[in-house]
């Protein structure tokens, strides 16, 4: 199965029921390229192979197909060689740089972050409320995130909106990626001087203060890594969140200003709509079977998170609200997972984003049919290409904030 086109922007959980129907839990794929690689599609298997870090290994040297991948292969920025970040660190270095990074975001005060997501989102609705109508995903979801987070690792506000247009244009993968690329290095190298000489409450200051042993280029890599996990995912929270909030009758009380069902929808799109489906990746360190096959030492192994949320093997309330259930994949698991800390904050950021637009555009709809919104046609991440609203125009709270 080519892991690509235009089924993942259509309907990727009916791709996967296919492939789990016709391979089983663990699907035989192939790459850009014709690249071949495993897909893990069921709950159980995910769990094996995310928890064991030895035999299912982070180390992309381990890779059999390495001959065979030329130098501009489009997905060596996601699975790359030799790479510094904490993403292909192993064994005792990645656990030592893995607290590292979960102490600096857990001293990150709950109310400051509130309080910074509160008030970008009000400067960005500011922007939009007058007008009647707006994209939520490209004027908004993609937005706020990292305008908050930039603040918090300890950008000044004023490089917030350079960081957020070079973080865009390098998940665009188009003409402005490797000027984004360029943009968004040079920025935290930029940062990691400015907070050696001067340090401060923020999370950059906390990695260096911290991170003794660790090399300038490690923490610079580990914070752009942060960056890049923290924005993308959080902004289709947000928009994915809101598409179901806006097509789906259950949620209408949450329009008309509850919040209950807020916490409900979010839940909801981690199980059903999760913005990270698949993950790439890890690495057989020896001949192993999994779900049935044989997996050779140096095979590629790719974390299928939104099919074995799906598994019919553990999902028996399908169509029903997911409720406080939190067992999904979408946040990963074992020792690679995203770090608790920064599940919180993404959390904080994605329900203080929703609920200030309800609350300053509570009459918003939808501007256009539901089966009219499309998706970005990723494999790895699914979030909308926009989502058209419209509402009554309100005036901008400005000084009155």
């Amino acid at each position: 199965v080519y892991l690509g086109g235009p089924r993942f922007q259509t309907d990727p959980a009916e791709l996967y029921r296919e492939m789990r129907r016709d391979h089983g839990a663990v699907a035989p794929v192939v790459l850009d390229g014709d690249v071949p690689a495993w897909l893990v599609l069921g709950y159980r298997e995910l769990h094996q192979v995310t928890g064991d870090p030895v035999l299912f290994s982070r180390d992309s040297d381990l890779w059999n197909q390495w001959d065979r991948i030329p130098a501009d292969w489009p997905l060596l920025p996601m699975i790359g060689r030799k790479q510094q970040s904490i993403l292909y660190t192993v064994g005792e270095r990645h656990r030592e740089r893995a607290g590292v990074i979960s102490d600096a975001l857990e001293s990150v005060d709950p109310f400051e972050l509130k309080g910074h997501a509160e008030r970008f989102a009000d400067e960005l609705i500011d922007g939009l409320c007058g007008k009647g109508a707006c994209d939520i995903v490209g004027e908004y979801a993609m937005l706020l995130p990292l305008r908050v987070l930039a603040r918090i690792y300890g950008f000044s506000d004023e490089q917030g909106p350079g960081l957020v247009t070079a973080m865009n244009d390098m998940i665009n993968g188009r003409e402005g990626a490797l000027e984004g690329q360029r943009h968004l290095g040079e920025s935290m190298y930029g940062l990691l001087a400015a907070k050696r000489a001067a340090p401060g409450p923020d999370v950059a200051s906390r990695m260096l203060a911290a991170g003794t042993g660790f090399t300038l280029d490690e923490i610079a890599q580990d914070l752009m890594v942060m960056l890049a996990a923290g924005h993308q995912p959080t902004a289709d929270w947000i928009g994915n969140s809101l598409r179901l909030m806006l097509t789906d009758d259950r949620f209408a009380a949450s329009l008309a200003g509850g919040r209950h069902s807020v916490g409900e929808a979010m839940n909801e799109v981690l199980w059903e709509d999760t913005p990270t489906q698949n993950v790439a990746g890890r690495w057989a360190s020896r001949d192993t079977h999994l779900g049935g096959r044989r997996i050779g030492r140096g095979d590629l192994v790719l974390l299928g998170l939104a099919a074995a949320n799906s598994d019919p093997q553990v999902r028996t309330d399908s169509g029903a609200l997911t409720g406080g259930n939190n067992a999904f994949f979408s946040f990963g698991h074992g020792e690679h997972r995203c770090p608790f800390p920064a599940q919180e904050i993404a959390e904080v950021i994605a329900r203080t984003g929703i609920e200030v637009l309800l609350d300053r555009l509570p009459d918003v709809d939808l501007a256009v049919p539901a089966d009219a919104l499309a998706r970005r046609p990723s494999p790895w991440l699914r979030g909308l290409t926009e989502l058209p609203v419209s509402y009554t125009p309100t005036p901008a709270l400005g000084a009155d904030r």
